[in-house]
């Protein structure tokens, strides 16, 4: 879910601050760190696309997901100072927590998962899911950190979310709004100043 909060928070940031402000703050973003998020996005992309492919990776999936998300809370703690950066902070902390517990899958309510395809469903019963999540059942430790929120119409998509996506997408939310708004009101006192100089240049001439 954590798309969605980009695509949100992008939208209403450019709505607050404008297309001209919003773009030029998304241009000047420096995060510490931040060429590891694209390298962690394909670690993943890897281990989902080659899990049917080879055994081994399938028996480890689980661990490997575990250090990719370790690997993304250093890089939120070295920008921790960013307004918004805790909330994402806890709530990828969140999720690995409930990971880690679980043998390193993300457990899902198969009662919030009817909001999805049934075969997918039909997949966690049988356990045939064999990339990041699993069924929820009565073993599973912390399950209310799962994915136990089904999120549907009028929401554009379905999907089954977690307490920690939430708080997440709440923290990317924040620093987008943040950055693109702080540019805004910067520009706008340059602006000022810039309008003032020139006036009392026009007097003294």
């Amino acid at each position: 879910m954590v798309y969605d909060g980009i695509v949100i928070g992008l939208i209403i940031g450019l709505i607050r601050a404008g297309w001209r402000h919003g773009f030029a703050a998304l241009s000047q973003i420096r995060i510490r760190g931040g060429w590891i998020f694209p390298a962690l996005l394909l670690v993943q992309f890897g281990v989902f696309y080659l899990t049917d492919k080879n055994e081994w990776i399938a028996d480890y999936s689980g661990y490997m997901f575990l250090v990719v998300y370790a690997a993304g809370l250093y890089v939120l703690w070295l920008n921790r100072e960013e307004k918004g950066f805790w909330w994402i902070f806890a709530g990828v902390a969140l999720n690995f927590i409930v990971m880690a517990a679980n043998g390193g899958k993300m457990p899902v309510s198969l009662e919030a998962a009817s909001v999805l395809d049934p075969v997918y469903g039909q997949m966690l019963r049988d356990g045939s899911v064999v990339s990041k999540h699993a069924l929820l059942t009565d073993s599973t430790i912390v399950p209310f950190l799962g994915d136990i929120i089904p999120l549907t119409s009028p929401y554009p998509r379905s999907q089954v979310i977690s307490i920690g996506d939430v708080i997440m997408n709440v923290g990317i939310f924040i620093y987008l709004n943040n950055i693109m708004i702080a540019h805004k009101h910067r520009s706008s006192i340059v602006e000022s100043t810039d309008i003032n100089t020139t006036k009392k240049g026009e007097r003294s001439a």
